[in-house]
Formats: C-alpha cells, sequence, structure tokens
C-alpha cells in the first residue's frame, strides 16, 4: 500500500499530507513563528491551560442521567493567529467531561453531524456488546445512537471514534473526550479535589502552514507530530498554587508515546492507573505512557517558591520522532500561595492480586508486521472469526508477545481489566501494579497478564492502541460467555430524535 497522497488527504476534509509545508511566510515569522520545513511553531507557554467543560445531562430520574453529545465539524484557533478544521464533540476538541457516580447509570446520545461515519467507544467501561462501540457498528451521517454506560467502576477513562479503518483519523481530527467515575471511597479520601483535580489530554499534531491538520500514516506505519498539544492547547501553561494538585493523564496520541518527568527532577506521585485507584501510591521519576493509557499523578507545588517555573517534560522513548518540539509539554507557574488540606493516604483502594494458579487456560498473543499489515496471531480484522471463547467468570493467563524492534504497541482489551504478571520475565513497573485495560508492549517484549473474564457475555474486540496499526489491520475479537447480545443489536437510528 502507498503512503497517501496530498490530494487524497485533502479529499479526507481539508488537511494537508505530510511534505507539503513550506518556508513560514512572512506573515508567520511576523507573528512570532519559527522558520521551519515542519509545523508552524508558536511560542512556547504563551497560553493557559484550558479545561474542557463538565456536560451537563439533559435530564435525570432516579437512577439515569441522559447527556446528549453531537458529532460535528468546526473551525478553531489551535496555532495563534491560524485557523484548523476539527471533528469534534460538541464542536471542541477534546469533547466536554462527562462526570459520573459510580452506579448510576448513564445514557448518552451521540448524533452525528460530521459527515463521515463514526463509531463511539467508551474506553474503559464493561459495557454490554451493543453499547461497546463495536468497529462495525457505525453511526451514519445523519443518524444518532443512545449508548447506555452502567459505570460500574471509580475510572479516568475517555470516549473517542471506533470506526472500522477510519479510528486514526477520526480520533486525529478531534473526536476524543474524558469521562470519570468516582465513588463514595474516592471523594472520602483528602486527595485534591475540585479545582485542583485537573484532567491533562496529551496529543501531537501536524500543521500546515495555514493550520490545516496534517493527516500522514507514514505507509501504515504511525503519525507523529512536531506540536505538543494539552487539552487543545500548544505547550501551554497552568498557574497554580503552592499546594499539592491531581492530575488525570491520558495519552491520545495517534502513535507516540511519552516518558515524562518534572524538570526539577522531583517525583511523580502516582496514586491510579487505567483502572482506577491503586492500593498504595509509588513514587517516580519518570513515567511512560503509551496511547490509550491513563495515569493519575500528584504534583507537591508546596516546595516551590512564588515564582517557580516547572516544566513537564517529555524525555523520549525508543521508536519515537522526536523533533525540537516534541521534549516540552506543560509549564507549571507557581503564582500564588494557599492553604492546603488534602494529604496524600498511604492505602488508597484495596487491591486483591489475582493467582496465577487460579487460571484455567493461558494463551499466546503475537502482535507483528507481516504480508504488509500489521496483525494479531498472523491475522487481520474479520468480523466473521472468533479467536478466543472464554468461560464468563475464568481466569486466563494472556501472553501478550512481539518479535519485532521496530515499533511498540500498547495492546487495548475491552471489557475486562486485568493485572500484569510479569514484562519480559522481570516485574511490572511499579506504577504498573494496578488494574489496567492497555498494556505497553515494547519492542521484543513478552508480557504475562491475568484477568477474570466479565461481566458480560458477548464479542469484544482487542487491538493495538497505535491506532494506525488498529485501523491496518492490528485488531481482533474474543466471545465471553454464550448467549450475548450480538455488538450490532441496536443499530443507529436517523434523525431527528426524540427528546428524552
Amino acid at each position: 500500500m502507498n503512503r497517501i497522497t496530498r490530494r487524497e488527504a485533502l479529499k479526507l476534509g481539508g488537511f494537508a499530507a505530510a511534505g507539503s509545508s513550506l518556508l513560514l511566510p512572512i506573515a508567520l515569522q511576523h507573528r512570532g513563528y519559527a522558520q521551519t520545513a515542519g509545523s508552524p511553531q508558536p511560542r512556547r507557554f504563551q497560553v493557559k491551560l484550558p479545561l474542557p467543560p463538565v456536560l451537563n445531562p439533559v435530564r435525570s430520574d432516579a437512577t439515569t442521567d441522559y447527556y446528549q453529545i453531537e458529532m460535528q465539524k468546526n473551525q478553531v484557533e489551535i496555532l495563534p493567529g491560524l485557523t484548523t478544521e476539527i471533528w469534534a464533540y460538541n464542536s471542541i476538541t477534546p469533547g466536554p467531561t462527562i462526570k459520573q457516580r459510580r452506579d448510576r447509570q448513564s445514557v448518552v446520545r451521540f448524533i452525528n453531524n460530521v459527515g463521515t461515519p463514526t463509531s463511539v467507544h467508551l474506553h474503559g467501561m464493561a459495557s454490554l456488546p451493543q453499547y461497546d462501540g463495536y468497529a462495525e457498528d457505525l453511526i451514519p451521517p445523519g443518524y444518532y445512537k443512545n449508548y447506555i454506560y452502567p459505570n460500574n467502576r471509580a475510572a479516568t477513562m475517555w470516549y473517542h471514534d471506533h470506526a472500522i479503518h477510519d479510528t486514526a483519523r477520526n480520533v486525529y481530527m478531534g473526536l476524543a473526550g474524558m469521562y470519570i467515575v468516582q465513588d463514595d471511597l474516592e471523594l472520602g479520601l483528602p486527595l485534591p479535589k475540585g479545582e485542583y483535580d485537573v484532567p491533562l489530554v496529551i496529543q501531537d499534531k501536524l500543521f500546515t502552514n495555514n493550520g490545516s491538520f496534517i493527516f500522514d500514516h507514514d505507509n501504515h506505519q504511525g503519525l507523529m507530530g512536531d506540536v505538543i498539544l494539552v487539552n487543545g492547547a500548544p505547550y501551554p501553561r497552568m498557574e497554580v498554587a503552592n499546594r499539592k494538585y491531581r492530575f488525570r493523564v491520558l495519552n491520545a496520541s495517534n502513535s507516540r508515546s511519552y516518558r515524562l518527568a518534572l524538570s526539577t527532577g522531583d517525583d511523580l506521585i502516582v496514586i491510579g492507573t487505567d483502572g482506577g485507584l491503586m492500593s498504595a501510591p509509588v513514587r517516580t521519576k519518570d513515567l511512560r505512557i503509551g496511547m490509550g493509557e491513563r495515569y493519575e499523578l500528584i504534583v507537591d507545588f508546596s516546595k516551590y517558591s512564588i515564582g517557580t517555573q516547572i516544566l513537564l517534560q517529555n524525555l523520549g522513548l525508543p521508536n519515537n520522532k522526536d523533533y525540537d518540539g516534541t521534549r516540552q509539554i506543560l509549564r507549571f507557574d507557581v503564582v500564588r500561595q494557599e492553604t492546603d488540606n488534602s494529604s496524600i493516604p498511604s492505602q488508597l483502594r484495596s487491591f486483591q492480586p489475582l493467582v496465577a494458579s487460579s487460571a484455567v487456560a493461558t494463551r499466546r498473543w503475537t502482535f507483528e508486521h507481516r504480508n504488509d499489515r500489521w496483525e494479531i496471531n498472523g491475522n487481520g480484522w474479520d468480523k466473521n472469526r472468533v479467536d478466543a471463547r472464554i468461560g464468563l467468570g475464568n481466569t486466563e493467563i494472556w501472553e501478550i508477545i512481539t518479535n519485532g524492534r521496530d515499533w511498540f504497541h500498547p495492546v487495548h482489551f475491552h471489557l475486562f481489566d486485568f493485572q500484569i504478571l510479569e514484562r519480559s520475565s522481570q516485574p511490572p513497573l511499579p506504577y504498573e501494579r494496578g488494574w489496567k485495560d492497555v498494556v505497553y508492549l515494547g519492542e521484543d517484549n513478552n508480557i504475562r497478564i491475568i484477568a477474570r473474564f466479565g461481566p458480560h457475555n458477548g464479542k469484544y474486540m482487542m487491538h493495538c492502541h497505535n491506532t494506525v496499526h488498529e485501523d491496518h489491520d492490528m485488531m481482533t475479537q474474543f466471545e465471553v460467555g454464550s448467549g450475548g447480545a450480538d455488538p450490532m443489536s441496536a443499530p443507529a437510528k436517523p434523525l431527528p430524535a426524540p427528546s428524552f
């Protein structure tokens, strides 16, 4: 298959192919942009960190909150003075944040007015098959679908497009947003709350000189940008008080992983993984985060004097394309003094390790590049093929393997959370020892995970969360139990939608 051309890219909706950037026009140079053969490079740390708005329900009853989100195109200013077309939830990217309480049901209506087929996956939610965002279960333009979510555990999740063979493009154009579920235990802990509990959605982008996104998957290898966005803003700054903050960090990039660290060399205090709070905090100087992973961090600014500036840096990882603009992410400016009543408990949430001896089966999954496509166990995606059938409630060990040194694969499993038993015969990293739904499969890694399968019967997907690899064709499905709903059994309906 050939590299996407400029003409093909323009047909996809106004963004251009890589290699089209020229030296910056005089007008852009006068606005403070650096001379570059890549994306226009804005001055860093000039924009305040934006926070995605929290979405209010359309209505609520005793058990359920009803939300509505419209997928649509919009013209926005991401790079100062330039206009970018986005495809977005409620016209913003990241989309609005949904905050929910555990065991209170959500019904979220997604309306497709973006002009291309979509599918919505709430990543991290144990949804029924027909509401899981199955890649073939599309919402055509001019249609809507109501997704039902049980909110059965407290964790930082995210919703994003999952359309078959177009996930990379649709997510890159802006179809991603945060979804947070909390429970009484978490809210009862003395952790930072309210304005001190902050989402950080990290992405990398390529831009033309007129501000349009460049979508170039490098012959199905991956898409790595040279401008870092946080919550949709390039290299923002965040004004903080000299106290503790909780950050919910999501890597929503298509193909780039990050190794996060503070410029001061101080600790990042990890309190949560994909599946919610860990059993106890873990201190680390740096943290690796692959695409689709979430980590919850505490940064304690109390040791810094007013006027201190601290960078959140990316120290880089193998097989990532490094640019001058990809080593810095965000700047924290300590601007005021406040009393801090929060603290970090030594125990967070009880954690019951799964025991390897309880597993009833072991399966092996090999992720590799063959036949000009990305494959799992030598196969690409086929909606009519099921590669594993697992009894509901069974515990199994899965070995996740890659034989290549040219790429890493963050592997995501729908429906269930797991624990990492070992990574290439070594224990998992300390901050990985919680419930996970994405495992970072590094070069030549052999990873063993253990999981108990449920809580639902049905067919679910597993795939690489390099969305370019997922689209071409590193995705398969497994089936839990029997008698589960068909993933296609609640199809989208044509607009107009009735009132909730």
